[in-house]
C-alpha cells in the first residue's frame, strides 16, 4: 500500500440493546437503527447514502455527525477506510470485515461471538496497514453504544455514568440494563476487572474488541487517536485492562465534555489517558438540525471530534470545518428542514 501516513477508519457496527425502545436516540425508529452505521460509512465516501435513501436522523429529525466528519475530512484531505465491526447491512462503499455479527442483548447471554476470530482479523488488518501509516485517527458508529460503553466500564470497574446522543439521557433504563446484565454473571462494578476481551465479549459489542485487537497490533511508533466519547472511553479502558501502555489520545467534541453524565475528564484520568475536545459552535446556524446540536442533540459519532482534531492540526479552521459542514448538510438533508419533527 502507497505510504499515506495518516488514515481515518471507522469502525462500524450494530448491538441488540439499540432495540430497545427509548435506549438510542441514533434513528429515528428502531427498524431504522440497523441501517445507521452504514449510512454514515457511505457519506463519508460517497458524500450521500447509497445503502438506504436518506441520511441517518435522530427521532427529533436531527442530521448524523457524519456530515462534520465529512466535512473535516474533506478539508484535511484524509484518507479513509471503513471496517465492519458487527452490522447486519452492509454499506455499499469499500469495507473490511473485522466482525460480520451483531452484538447480542447481554441481559440475556454472551454479547459477543466468534472473539477469538474478530481479534485474529483485526490483528491482520492493523499488520496490513501498518507498514504504510504513521498516524491513525479512529472513529466508530454503533447504535446503542453508549449502553455497551456503560457495560464494559463498569465490569472493568469505572462507576460512573456516561453520555447520551439525546439531551434526555434515559441513565435509568441503562442503570436497569446494569444491574439486569450484572446479575446474569453475579457481579459488581469492577467483577470481570483483568479478564480483558472476556469483559467484552459478556458485556460489550464486536467494535469495542475490533478496535482493541487492532490497536494493540500496531507498532508502537504509531500514533493513535480514539476519535469519540463514552465509547472509545470505553474502548481504552479496555486496552488498558489488556496490558496495553501505549499513549492514548480520546479526542471527542464539547458536547460531550459539556455533559455532566459523560464523566470524560475522570474516566480519562482514572484510565490513564489523553483527552481533547472539538470546540464547534453551531450557535448560530440558521440549519436547525445543526443549531440544535448545542441543546444536546447528537453530541458525538462518526469520529466527528477527531476528524475535526486534525483538521484544524493542518490548519484548517474551525469556521471552515463548519461552513464545509452546512453545506453538505443543506445538500443531504433536504427537506429535513420542512419537515422538521416538532
Amino acid at each position: 500500500m502507497k505510504e499515506v501516513e495518516t488514515m481515518f477508519i471507522v469502525f462500524i457496527g450494530e448491538t441488540e440493546l439499540a432495540k430497545i425502545p427509548g435506549l438510542s436516540a441514533a434513528g429515528a425508529d428502531v427498524n431504522a437503527l440497523r441501517y445507521t452505521a452504514p449510512s454514515d460509512a457511505d457519506v463519508l465516501y460517497f458524500g450521500k447514502p447509497r445503502c438506504v435513501d436518506t441520511i441517518p436522523v435522530d427521532p427529533q429529525g436531527h442530521p448524523s455527525p457524519t456530515i462534520i466528519a465529512k466535512a473535516a475530512i474533506d478539508e484535511a484531505k484524509l484518507p479513509h477506510l471503513v471496517i465492519c465491526a458487527g452490522n447486519s447491512v452492509n454499506p455499499a462503499c469499500p469495507f473490511e470485515t473485522a466482525a460480520s455479527e451483531p452484538g447480542k442483548d447481554p441481559r440475556f447471554g454472551k454479547a459477543v461471538k466468534n472473539a477469538e476470530t474478530i481479534i485474529k482479523r483485526s490483528e491482520a488488518l492493523a499488520k496490513k496497514l501498518a507498514p504504510s501509516l504513521k498516524r491513525i485517527v479512529i472513529g466508530e458508529s454503533v447504535p446503542g453504544g453508549t449502553t455497551t460503553a456503560l457495560l464494559l466500564l463498569r465490569a472493568l470497574g469505572y462507576g460512573h455514568t456516561v453520555s447520551s446522543a439525546g439531551p434526555v439521557n434515559p441513565l435509568q433504563l441503562k442503570e436497569e440494563i446494569w444491574q439486569t446484565v450484572s446479575k446474569r454473571l453475579n457481579i459488581t462494578i469492577g467483577g470481570l476487572k483483568g479478564k480483558g476481551y472476556k469483559a467484552a465479549e459478556e458485556v460489550g459489542d464486536p467494535m469495542q474488541i475490533a478496535v482493541s485487537a487492532f490497536v494493540r497490533a500496531l507498532p508502537e511508533e504509531i500514533d493513535v487517536t480514539l476519535a469519540g466519547g463514552t465509547q472509545m472511553l470505553a474502548v481504552a479502558a479496555l486496552l488498558r485492562d489488556l496490558g496495553e501502555t501505549r499513549h492514548l489520545l480520546v479526542a471527542t467534541t464539547k458536547y460531550v465534555h459539556n455533559d455532566p453524565a459523560s464523566c470524560i475528564e475522570e474516566y480519562a484520568k482514572e484510565i490513564g489517558c489523553g483527552l481533547w475536545w472539538a470546540p464547534l459552535d453551531f450557535s448560530k446556524s440558521q440549519r436547525r438540525g445543526f443549531a440544535e446540536y448545542e441543546l444536546g442533540y447528537i453530541k458525538e459519532g462518526v469520529g466527528m471530534g477527531g476528524a475535526v482534531m486534525y483538521a484544524m492540526q493542518q490548519g484548517v479552521p474551525i469556521e471552515r470545518i463548519q461552513q464545509k459542514a452546512e453545506e453538505l448538510y443543506d445538500t443531504l438533508t433536504e427537506n429535513i428542514e420542512a419537515n422538521f419533527k416538532k
